[in-house]
């Protein structure tokens, strides 16, 4: 029997505004324990929340985005559990009249477009956090990030895939990203993300029972948890077993997940509206004014870069998946137009760097205005692209300053001289006689062997294009 997978994703996204969704506490991520709390986000008897406007804004523009329907009467509800990190022992969340609902996003595999419909968008305070320690049998509650102001974005059952739900969290990332309305730091908690996981047999409509997943930090945790979890399943519906509807951790060492709790339904929460907060109530004239202030999105950008600068999908995608890479492509392209030898540049050497180094293009110290220069140099045949990419770049890139500086304190100018070059290419054909033999057998691919040689002797300053030219010449004799 074949069984397909059904999965929606959770997603919780922490705006970036500078205080709590209900105090002016600081959101300010990494501060010293319960350093940034006070009566209201702590929850003491008699404290009075007040909604952050910013964070209602930021909810606007990430269902503008998401072609939600907006609604402009809307309630925060308390959402009743307890657990150590919760003070109030209720959340302030959305149930019955969440700020958006419906939308789609738009997500593409190997190629292929699908679009996975959401169910709603809401705002809830985020909870604090239980730190336990390894060596004490003891757990501190640090209580700075109650009260944070969260999205939280339900999607439909429509993914069927671990790959299927990498690309939804990426895509989703990127937009907020596009927005300014979250940083998507999955390492820090940011961007974080439940999934129900169900199976059943392939061609059937009836849902089977379905397991929560969480402790998710990464791409790569979702799509491990979700594919050992469906793999669980689908063993124990093999063997005749029941599926048991719980909440489970995914556990990265064992790379397997493990239950958590039994999951709780809606009506467990005991959600009634709460009564210190007033409806958010929206004008169609703050609507409007959000939606002009929305950017060019991911998607969009990415069909522009191909259509306006010739580029291939897969090159145009990774180039918009970061605004600020796309507007440092952009920059570059206005000062040296020749786009597709740029995004060759910046997705072989400056990509291996950024992800050397785990940063953003915006954290460096390099430039478009440098970018530019180095590449003008090397079709100006100044220097060659080896030596761009060997010695020069790493220059530019750690220290700063301009390719033409490197050149000139380095000495690397490229050497062209042809009366040059032709003495060292017959030195090295006499070099490697057997190689000049195996050439004139058949084996042409040792041209580039040759090229190697030369490119040794000039310590990368040989300009490879008249090397082959003098090289072709020598062993076609």
């Amino acid at each position: 029997m074949e069984f397909e997978a059904v999965i929606g994703l959770e997603v919780h996204a922490q705006l970036s505004t500078q205080s709590k969704l209900f105090c002016s506490c600081s959101t300010k991520f990494g501060a010293a324990p319960n350093s940034q709390v006070c009566p209201v986000c702590t929850g003491q008897p008699g404290v009075l929340p007040v909604i952050n406007k910013r964070a209602v804004e930021y909810a606007i523009k990430l269902a503008l985005a998401l072609g939600c329907k907006i609604n402009l009467y809307s309630v925060m509800a308390r959402k009743h559990y307890f657990y150590p990190d919760l003070p109030k022992n209720y959340q302030i969340s959305q149930y019955e009249l969440p700020i958006a609902e419906g939308g789609a996003l738009e997500i593409e595999v190997n190629g292929q477009k699908k679009a996975i419909g959401l169910v709603r968008i809401h705002l809830e305070e985020d909870a604090g956090k239980l730190v336990h320690d390894e060596k004490l049998p003891f757990s501190y509650v640090d209580f700075n990030r109650t009260g944070v102001p969260l999205l939280e974005i339900v999607s439909k059952p429509e993914i069927h895939s671990p790959e299927e739900a990498v690309a939804y969290l990426k895509t989703l990332r990127s937009i907020v990203r596009y927005l300014g309305i979250c940083d998507g730091n999955m390492e820090e908690g940011s961007l974080r993300c439940d999934a129900n996981v169900s199976v059943r047999p392939k061609g059937s409509t009836t849902f089977g029972t379905k397991v929560e997943l969480k402790n998710m930090n990464s791409f790569k945790h979702v799509e491990r948890a979700l594919a050992y979890e469906i793999r669980r399943q689908i063993g124990l519906l093999l063997e005749g077993k029941e599926v048991i509807q719980e909440t489970r951790l995914y556990d990265e060492a064992t790379q397997t997940t493990h239950p958590m709790r039994g999951k709780e339904e809606a009506h467990d929460y005991c959600y009634f509206p709460d009564p210190d907060l007033i409806e958010i109530q929206l004008e169609e004239t703050l609507i409007e004014k959000l939606r002009g202030e929305l950017p060019e999105l991911p998607q969009a950008k990415k069909e522009r870069f191909m259509r306006e600068y010739g580029l291939g999908a897969y090159e145009a995608g990774i180039l918009t998946e970061e605004k600020t890479l796309a507007d440092f492509f952009e920059e570059t392209v206005k000062l040296y137009p020749n786009p597709k030898n740029i995004s060759n540049f910046i997705l072989t050497e400056v990509l291996r760097y950024l992800n050397r180094d785990n940063i953003d293009i915006t954290e460096t110290k390099l430039k478009p205005s440098m970018l530019a220069e180095l590449l003008e140099l090397v079709e100006k045949e100044v220097i060659s692209i080896t030596l761009a990419k060997q010695k020069i770049f790493p220059e530019v890139y750690e220290r700063g300053i301009s390719p033409k500086k490197v050149v000139e304190e380095k000495g690397l100018i490229q050497e062209s001289s042809e009366e040059l070059l032709r003495s060292l290419c017959e030195e090295v054909l006499r070099e490697n006689p057997g190689e000049v033999e195996r050439y004139k057998a058949g084996k042409k691919g040792l041209l580039g062997f040759f090229v190697g040689q030369v490119m040794k002797k000039t310590q990368g300053k040989a300009n490879p294009k008249v090397v082959n030219k003098i090289l072709t010449e020598l062993l076609e004799k």
